[in-house]
């Protein structure tokens, strides 16, 4: 853990084009102990959730520096909302942080977990749920109040966004559609029905939504 620590200190020390953001991570050893997998996993859920959110096997690392590496993975909230049958969904644009999704439609709302989120005192997953909350909040004006559960968890190592993130899918309800964006990041925003993100708009979805879209329609079979 010390090690962890020093090797995140060192990245911290220098220039970032991401403004000196620190982001959460957790080695790429933790993850393989845990088991690592490809895709959607729901088995084994609360207790890889337990190693992954324990403060003593994640720290914050310079984001710069954890896009490059992936000997560590950055933790990702990802929230998918739900209205009856239909999904929300909006294209990334140019102004969102992740210059390689940009143009592809996404139906995960999220971002990292950073040092703001511990404020209070908090670590582990209350700062991780305090991440969750707050990355709602700037990203959606939503109608109501909402609760979200985690459903998945979801990783992607065919490409070189993948291999540096490890995403926790939430699941989040809504009685209403009437959802609109706070940022620029995230156009065009609307609903779309499930059997259509499954259907003819599939492969125009990012890879972490299809790996979610593909989930939700086969739990709802």
């Amino acid at each position: 853990m010390k090690a962890w620590r020093m090797v995140a200190g060192r990245y911290a020390a220098g220039m970032s084009k991401y403004a000196g953001e620190q982001v959460l991570v957790v080695p790429r050893a933790l993850f393989d102990e845990i088991g690592a997998f490809e895709g959607i996993r729901t088995a084994g859920l609360a207790a890889a959730l337990g190693r992954l959110l324990d403060p003593g096997n994640h720290f914050f690392m310079d984001r710069e520096a954890a896009e490059q590496d992936p000997t560590h993975k950055q933790l990702i909230p990802y929230c998918v909302f739900r209205c009856g049958e239909r999904i929300l969904h909006y294209t990334r644009g140019k102004s969102g942080g992740e210059s390689r999704l940009h143009a592809k439609i996404s139906v995960g709302v999220g971002g990292h977990v950073n040092p703001v989120d511990t404020g209070g005192g908090k670590t582990g997953p209350a700062a991780y749920h305090a991440a969750v909350t707050r990355e709602i909040e700037e990203e959606l004006v939503l109608p109501q109040e909402h609760a979200h559960r985690i459903i998945a968890l979801l990783n992607d190592d065919s490409n070189s966004v993948g291999q540096v993130h490890l995403g926790i899918v939430h699941l989040v309800e809504l009685d209403s559609d009437a959802v609109t964006a706070k940022e620029d990041a995230l156009a065009d925003l609307g609903f779309a029905p499930l059997s259509e993100l499954n259907g003819p708009w599939f492969e125009r979805l990012e890879t972490w939504s299809q790996f979610c879209i593909r989930h939700l329609a086969g739990s709802n079979k």
